[in-house]
């Protein structure tokens, strides 16, 4: 037997036309639009691990910020959250690419010193992209259309010597799920740890 559905309100109908009548650009904006405070590099660390948990392989992370901004400490967080030995994590810009094991192999790509997206091919770009490998890349600007249309960016800024703003921004379906449950389970505000948990 169907189950009955209960009748709609007209403002609940005109709120269900408003929202499928958003373009994908506007449910983009819409995941984005709350900033996470990370307001210590373990902060900026938490949070990279909170989202490497939420992971299946096969996404592409795009780390947006200045230098210093913390994205390789979220990188560090993502290789803590994947189970990968976070003492080796450093910033790849001399080398281009670093390679981690954990649950979910895990490649940190830092694409600083590239001139044009050609080189991409030359550092083995596409190698990273087959659906098993989680993709970390710094200055994904220079990648220029090469990023895959599913990913998510996250823009780090500075609020404080100390303390970061991020950003979440989805693009495809499979990064609006994770995007989503990140906005679901992580705090938007992380303190930094206190010393009482620094020792024990």
């Amino acid at each position: 037997m169907p189950l009955a559905k209960s009748p709609t309100k007209p403002a609940a109908r005109h709120r269900q036309a408003r929202t499928r009548s958003r373009s994908p650009n506007q449910a983009r904006r819409l995941l984005g639009s709350t900033p996470w405070i990370l307001r210590s590099a373990s902060a900026t660390r938490r949070f990279g691990a909170q989202l490497a948990r939420l992971l299946q392989g096969g996404e592409v992370v795009a780390l947006k910020g200045d230098l210093g901004a913390g994205k390789t400490q979220f990188v560090k967080g993502l290789a803590q959250g994947l189970g990968a030995a976070t003492r080796e994590v450093a910033s790849p810009t001399f080398v281009f690419i670093h390679e981690y094991r954990g649950r979910l192999p895990l490649a940190h790509i830092d694409l600083y010193r590239i001139e044009a997206s050609e080189e991409l091919d030359q550092l083995g770009w596409a190698d990273y992209l087959d659906g098993r490998w989680v993709v970390a890349v710094e200055w994904p600007e220079k990648a220029e259309n090469r990023l895959p249309a599913d990913r998510v960016e996250i823009q780090l800024q500075h609020r404080t010597p100390r303390t970061r703003e991020a950003t979440c921004t989805a693009f495809g379906p499979a990064a609006q799920a994770v995007v989503r449950r990140l906005r679901r389970d992580a705090p938007l505000d992380i303190p930094p740890r206190s010393r009482a948990r620094r020792r024990s």
